[in-house]
């Protein structure tokens, strides 16, 4: 078995794929009004799915949280301390909820945390080179 992916259970499909696309840049395709979206980001698979349909397939009924949520993080990297700050600058600009601003933590990584409109943590970080190296 191996990671494929990850996948987030949304409320408002239209909201969220205006802010993953319109914000964050992914390249969103499908219209607003779909049950679920899949995506390649850099090579690992990205879902949005309808809370709705997700219940009906399953048959079952979940709890969700309301706000800001502790439970995960979507991490993206970049390759500068420059581009942390100018990330986030960015997306707050176009409406992402600021959490951290930008960081320097005493491990040496460039971190700032910024909420989606659901309430989902994304960390925008880097260790000042190219990812991998």
């Amino acid at each position: 078995m191996r990671l494929d992916g990850f996948g987030l259970f949304v409320d408002d499909m239209g909201k969220m794929i205006r802010f993953y696309r319109d914000v964050l840049g992914f390249e969103i395709k499908e219209d607003e009004d779909t049950s679920n979206v899949y995506l390649i980001k850099d090579g690992t698979l990205f879902l949005l799915y309808g809370r709705n349909d997700f219940e009906k397939m399953t048959n079952r009924k979940y709890e969700y949280l309301k706000g800001i949520n502790g439970h995960s993080e979507i991490a993206l990297y970049v390759d500068t301390f420059e581009e942390v700050d100018a990330e986030y600058k960015k997306a707050v600009e176009k409406g992402a909820e600021p959490i951290l601003g930008p960081t320097t933590e005493p491990w040496g990584q460039r971190t700032c945390y910024i909420a989606d409109p659901e309430g989902n943590l994304i960390e925008i970080g880097s260790f000042n080179k190219p990812f991998g190296r």
